[in-house]
């Protein structure tokens, strides 16, 4: 990871240190608890519990590694400054796709928390590229593999 800041909504760092609680408090009880049931049945060389549980405790320290460097450098966008006025990092895009003549939303946020699933999409990413200062009734074009889409600014909710 590197030493750059993490643009997170409050929300998004709520979700980041109740993960990383989570994983302190239960998620190194849990395996505490199975790495000393592997042990328990005798020669570890051969033992594929205590492996597989050692290979999770691995993996399980590494993302709370992450997650601690991500909490010491969150830079959290602060709702009570944003603006309707034009798309910022926090803000819902209400959009008209010109090509499927559809309404979308996406919520503009740092790449630490985009997903896709949920309709929040990165600043970093092309659509939220070309989102990031636009105003309601301003178009943007975003290419894709497919080719070029076409948006429509509807509306910008906080």
């Amino acid at each position: 990871m590197s030493n750059e800041e993490v643009v997170l909504t409050r929300e998004g760092l709520a979700k980041l240190e109740a993960e990383l609680e989570e994983l302190k408090v239960v998620g190194r009880r849990e395996l505490a608890a199975r790495i000393k049931l592997a042990i328990s049945y005798g020669d570890l060389k051969e033992n594929s519990e205590y492996h597989s549980a050692k290979d999770d405790q691995a993996h399980m320290e590494t993302r709370i590694q992450i997650l601690e460097k991500m909490i010491t450098k969150a830079r959290v966008v602060d709702a009570d400054s944003l603006s309707a006025s034009a798309v910022q990092i926090g803000s819902t895009a209400v959009l008209h796709d010109k090509e499927f003549d559809e309404r979308v939303e996406y919520q503009i946020v740092g790449p630490a928390e985009a997903d896709v699933l949920e309709n929040r999409i990165s600043y970093e990413s092309p659509l939220g590229k070309e989102l990031i200062g636009k105003a309601v009734g301003d178009i943007v074009s975003v290419t894709a593999p497919m080719g070029t889409i076409q948006y429509e600014v509807l509306e910008i909710r906080i």
